[in-house]
């Protein structure tokens, strides 16, 4: 693995410095971000079953996590408001937490098949009101707790990495022979090297089965 660091005297330290190595953006990329979701958004929102929501804390760490479901699991509350369902994941609530002590957040939504995306910025919440969760139920699941955005930017992504990365054509997806199982980093990662990787795999698998659709949260009393 090389460990050669970039050189100081090639680092770029100034906004006039950056946008020199660049075009212009094309008007197109300027003029279509809007504050609020149309009815466009809508529609591509109902559609996307995958969204990447990027948090931050206040001290600048970053963090971003997959949110996913069947199409129109997201809620448009009005034209600023979008609601997403915390549903089952690893319980560590990185991105929740992060939203209590920093709100600012960015989506990016993914509708399988289409190599745009749909990008959503602004600032968060969590919320426990029972009409919104109400809202949001994902095959027959109230969540018990919803991240709200109101949004201050949207606007559609082009297709290039997508399409620079062949996301949807598995004839082109990446040999996955040489490298470990995510068991098998999983066990190494988490000091089980003891542990047969297939006994990992099951034990992966047995609790995806269990959890999926299950809500956020501790279960009540």
């Amino acid at each position: 693995m090389s460990t050669h660091e970039p050189d100081v005297d090639h680092q770029i330290r100034t906004l006039d410095e950056l946008r020199s190595r660049y075009r212009e953006p094309a008007g197109l990329s300027l003029a279509k971000e809007h504050d609020h979701l149309d009815a466009h958004d809508r529609e591509f929102i109902a559609h996307a079953s995958l969204l990447m929501l990027g948090t931050g804390d206040p001290e600048g760490r970053l963090d971003v996590s997959p949110r996913g479901g069947p199409p129109g699991w997201v809620g448009v509350l009005d034209d600023g408001r979008l609601a997403i369902p915390d549903l089952a994941g690893n319980n560590r609530l990185d991105s929740l937490a992060n939203i209590v002590t920093h709100p600012g957040v960015g989506l990016l939504f993914v509708i399988p098949g289409l190599d745009e995306t749909l990008r959503v910025n602004g600032d968060a919440v969590l919320t426990t009101d029972p009409d919104v969760l109400a809202r949001l139920t994902v095959q027959g699941k109230t969540p018990r707790t919803a991240i709200v955005v109101a949004v201050a930017a949207a606007y559609i992504h082009c297709a290039k990495a997508f399409r620079r990365s062949a996301a949807w054509k598995p004839d082109e997806w990446p040999d996955r022979s040489d490298m470990p199982t995510v068991a098998c980093m999983l066990r190494d990662q988490s000091g089980l090297g003891d542990l047969d990787v297939a006994v990992v795999e099951e034990t992966l698998e047995t609790s995806y089965q269990a959890t999926i659709w299950e809500v956020g949260g501790v279960a009540p009393a």
